[in-house]
């Protein structure tokens, strides 16, 4: 959390303000509009990031933003292994599926990076 606030908080008070939010993730470039997902993020700041709407996220909105209590990373890992590695949509994968996408899974936090995969034997 101490590292995401120093990164963003390009001012230095302390907090992340929606310009440094929104900076983080879009740079104008020059662009006089918006793509549409910035204009959702800007809404996503003000109606849930800044929970005390003093228009800043402190430390504890910026932890709740970063790691939010009720997101379980580890299934929601596991979940997209699944959903691009399951072919025929059966719920279940095989070792073909497994070794046809291996490079998901040796980057996969899920599978340790991939010792997971040499450790088991089948």
């Amino acid at each position: 959390m101490q590292e995401t606030m120093e990164d963003i908080d390009k001012n230095g008070d302390g907090f992340i303000d929606l310009e440094e939010y929104i900076g983080d993730m879009y740079s104008h470039d020059g662009d006089a509009d918006e793509p549409e997902w910035v204009k959702t993020e800007r809404e996503q700041f003000v109606e849930f990031r800044d929970k005390n709407r003093d228009g800043k996220m402190d430390k504890e909105e910026t932890k709740d933003w970063i790691l939010p209590s009720d997101y379980d990373h580890a299934e929601a890992e596991a979940r997209h292994l699944v959903y691009e590695s399951d072919q025929n949509k059966d719920g279940k994968l095989t070792k073909e599926e497994i070794v046809e996408k291996y490079d998901l899974f040796v980057g996969s936090q899920a599978t340790d990076f991939g010792e997971a995969l040499v450790r088991h034997d089948e």
